[in-house]
């Protein structure tokens, strides 16, 4: 099955903001890592995933997760597509990782 991925402006990190099936990805990696889900849940590896999970931090800051996703066998995995690790970025997620007890998959 093809996509028809479209190509916005780049940010300040260098990433493309790309539109896919109506929805906007903050790059291309996350874009293509959409697609590889959908092929999963298409096997049944993956029954469903979510995009841009919110997480409640410290200081009423909000982090959004990029996948939440429910494996088959009855793993979660959270996953985060990152091109490039900002302190920021590293801060969100060892907080969310420490304050819900889970671990973040960063690829």
């Amino acid at each position: 099955m093809a996509f028809k991925i479209k190509h916005n402006n780049r940010s300040k990190y260098n990433s493309e903001k790309t539109k896919l099936d109506g929805k906007s990805f903050d790059s291309k990696k996350e874009a293509r890592y959409y697609i590889a889900l959908k092929e999963r849940q298409k096997t049944g590896e993956i029954v469903f995933f979510l995009r841009q999970v919110p997480f409640d931090l410290p200081g009423n800051i909000k982090y959004k997760l990029d996948f939440l996703e429910f494996h088959s066998d009855g793993t979660v995995v959270f996953t985060e597509v990152k091109g490039y690790m900002t302190p920021l970025g590293k801060l969100k997620i060892q907080q969310s990782e420490e304050l819900y007890n889970i671990h973040i998959n960063v690829i």
